[in-house]
């Protein structure tokens, strides 16, 4: 459960608005009405927490963001962390998980930011979000998080960026961690952290002006989709393959093709697995596409990963470059 205690911040905390349906009210049909000033207003609770600081980035359901807005979001929480502030940023849950997980690549400080958001719009009866940011705020402010990265905190639960993926359209947790769960709970204010995800390499884009396309694999693919997704000449690519790496073996040769011009990433489809190494040998396995340039996306969601390749190629890494990146939860 969301707590419902005052949190008692160690460290100064700055919250960063950037929409969503935490900003929005109205009861037949919600649109944005909230900025920053307004969220910590009208939780009480927050009222007693010494220098917390709030402003407005951007104010747009988070459907509507770009990658610019999102770069943005990222710098300007991860510049307040560099200076030993605590960050919450409120956001848009559609969307949540690829901000989030764009600001672990750039985030490279011990304070922590925090990103979290609401199911339910400010003027709806029990409404979530004033819960979630008082916990967000808990934790951001918390000497114990030191070091922790970036996470999500909804609905009570701490979840790193990494790992979490929005599988709930209506729940109050919507945000889970198919592959690691939570890292812990936040109860009466007072944030419980059990495990850690090991931090990686940061990267700083200058922008993320590249075409990456995600592009799905399905029984009975016949290469058309992967076919017009090459057409448009992207800059690389995130694939999805069945089971634990497998694709039909038309299929892998397009994509193995590719890899030898552009970064492709494939993930795997189910919300809890990896690419195998050695299990099965049949054509299109996970051993055929192992031997082959693509690159496994470890335990990344294809929006996750995306994000990452994004900030990769904006960086100017190399084939082997981004190779190395990703290899780093390809564990």
């Amino acid at each position: 459960m969301p707590s419902i205690g005052a949190p008692a911040p160690a460290r100064r905390v700055l919250m960063l608005a950037a929409g969503g349906t935490i900003a929005m009210t109205g009861d037949a049909g919600a649109t944005l009405e909230l900025d920053a000033a307004d969220l910590v207003s009208t939780v009480r609770r927050l009222t007693s927490v010494d220098g917390l600081e709030a402003r407005t980035v951007v104010n747009v359901p988070s459907a509507h963001l770009s990658l610019r807005d999102q770069l943005a979001v990222c710098r300007e929480a991860r510049d307040a962390a560099r200076h030993g502030v605590g960050v919450v940023v409120t956001h848009g849950t559609d969307a949540l998980e690829e901000t989030a997980m764009l600001c672990d690549v750039l985030h490279d400080t011990d304070a922590p930011i925090v990103f979290t958001g609401a199911i339910r719009p400010a003027s709806a009866p029990g409404a979530d979000g004033p819960a979630n940011i008082v916990d967000a705020v808990s934790v951001a402010g918390s000497a114990a998080a030191a070091g922790i990265g970036v996470v999500v905190v909804f609905g009570g639960e701490i979840h790193h960026a990494r790992c979490a993926r929005k599988t709930d359209t209506t729940s109050l947790t919507a945000f889970s961690s198919p592959q690691t769960g939570p890292l812990g709970r936040v109860t009466e204010g007072h944030p419980t952290i059990w495990s850690r995800v090991p931090r990686n390499p940061h990267l700083d884009p200058p922008d993320l002006d590249r075409r990456v396309l995600v592009v799905p694999t399905v029984a009975g693919d016949d290469c058309t989709l992967a076919r017009a997704a090459l057409a448009t000449a992207p800059d690389g690519l995130v694939v999805g393959t069945l089971g634990a790496g497998h694709l039909h073996p038309a299929v892998l040769e397009v994509w193995a093709e590719a890899a030898e011009r552009i970064p492709v990433i494939a993930y795997c489809r189910p919300e809890r697995g990896v690419v195998l190494s050695g299990t099965y040998g049949y054509p299109g396995s996970e051993q055929d596409l192992r031997s082959t340039g693509i690159i496994p996306a470890g335990f990344l969601s294809a929006q996750a990963a995306r994000m990452k390749l994004l900030a990769c190629l904006a960086s100017g890494l190399t084939i082997d470059e981004v190779r190395w990146a990703f290899q780093q939860d390809d564990g």
